[in-house]
């Protein structure tokens, strides 16, 4: 039987990509909660260029960064499909994983930041929110309406930008300015399939009040 470790953090959407993935292909895996502020050895050996969760331990191998690691479990892993069989639906996944990848760091700096790094932080996070809104004209969901491999990625989007929302006290999505986007999000939130899969978002809002009220003090 495969060895499947995740380094990782409970509240990270990026350790949650993951678990999600390995979730939906039924694998048993052991959850390593790493300490940011002290980063154990083995994270530091299993990922020594960006010393970063999620790391994904596979028989002793080693595999970083959440979208890497996502399409790993999909093709190493039998189990329901997570990417696109089609090509062309295939490409247009990873289109949108890659903008997540430029645009979604703006979600936390705009939370956490101060002054003018979280002015433009906050002027990123309205383009993406209005790039998206603009995509959900039409599309129930990013590919073929389907759920799948870029609203897995969304994550961060579809949950952590509102937990950060009631966390911080600060409403930045409203449904005057984003009506495309807040019913993508409730879709998202709400759809049974994905329900057993999110983690419990009262904890969530818990641990980062705290951090906010912590890094304003």
């Amino acid at each position: 039987m495969a060895e499947v470790k995740l380094l990782g953090l409970w509240y990270s959407p990026y350790s949650h990509r993951v678990e999600w993935a390995l979730k939906i292909k039924g694998i048993k895996y052991e959850f390593i909660e790493e300490d940011i502020y002290n980063k154990s050895p083995l994270l530091l050996e299993s990922n020594p260029v960006h010393k970063k969760i999620p790391v994904l331990i596979h028989n002793g191998k080693p595999i970083c960064e959440s979208i890497i690691i996502v399409e790993y479990i999909d093709e190493t892993f039998e189990g329901p499909p997570i990417l696109p069989k089609d090509p062309n639906e295939r490409a247009l996944a990873r289109f949108w994983a890659n903008f997540f990848t430029e645009k979604g760091t703006a979600v936390g700096k705009s939370f956490f930041l101060k002054g003018e790094e979280q002015e433009k932080a906050k002027e990123e996070l309205y383009e993406m929110l209005k790039v998206l809104d603009n995509k959900f004209k039409d599309k129930k969901f990013f590919v073929a309406d389907k759920f799948g491999f870029t609203d897995i990625v969304a994550n961060v989007a579809a949950l952590w930008l509102g937990v950060l929302e009631e966390a911080s006290g600060v409403i930045v999505v409203t449904r005057e300015k984003f009506p495309n986007f807040c019913a993508w999000r409730d879709e998202y939130i709400n759809c049974n399939q994905n329900k057993k899969y999110l983690p419990p978002r009262h904890e969530l809002v818990a641990h980062f009040k705290a951090r906010i009220q912590a890094a304003a003090k």
